[in-house]
């Protein structure tokens, strides 16, 4: 009698050399005619410890090997692609701590630079009073030094212009 294959989905790899191996199949139901979803268990003896849980593997019936041990693994069809989510959502949060981290980077650098701007302003502002105090005080001196000649000053400077003529 030849051997049976089936193929199924690895549902536990946590044993040592010993695969739990799911084959789903739909039956109708006796009476009613409703496809029904079945699954039937078999423990998988893989050598190399080589298929994880979530591949696809192909089996074939063998001796006993333990209690419930009847099968043999002989192929892996497909691997799983599923991820473990444990590990996936500690990427995530990883990443929203990064970008948090870049946020508050960026607005502490834009905070800086508008610092920076206000200050450099706040400096212009004041170089322009000071010119203009400057300003003021120097008129108001030569006004105060007009009265206190009495207007001399004036008339001396258009004395030394006659001359040099």
């Amino acid at each position: 009698m030849p051997k049976k294959v089936a193929v199924g989905v690895v549902t536990n790899d946590k044993m040592d050399k010993t695969r739990r191996v799911e084959i789903h199949r739909k039956v109708p139901h006796p009476v009613y005619g409703k496809y029904i979803r079945k699954r039937t268990v078999c423990f998988v003896h893989d050598e190399e410890n080589e298929s994880n849980a979530g591949d696809t593997v192909e089996i074939i019936e063998a001796a006993p090997r333990s209690k419930q041990k009847r099968w043999d693994l002989v192929r892996i069809v497909t691997r799983t692609t599923e991820v473990d989510l444990a590990a996936m959502r500690l990427a995530d949060a990883v990443d929203k701590e990064d970008a948090e981290a870049a946020q508050a980077e960026s607005t502490q650098a834009v905070a800086e630079e508008v610092a920076a701007e206000e200050t450099a302003s706040q400096e212009v502002v004041a170089e322009e009073n000071t010119a203009e105090e400057t300003a003021s005080e120097e008129v108001a001196e030569e006004a105060a030094s007009d009265e206190d000649t009495g207007g001399e000053d004036a008339a001396d400077n258009d004395d030394e212009e006659i001359s040099e003529e």
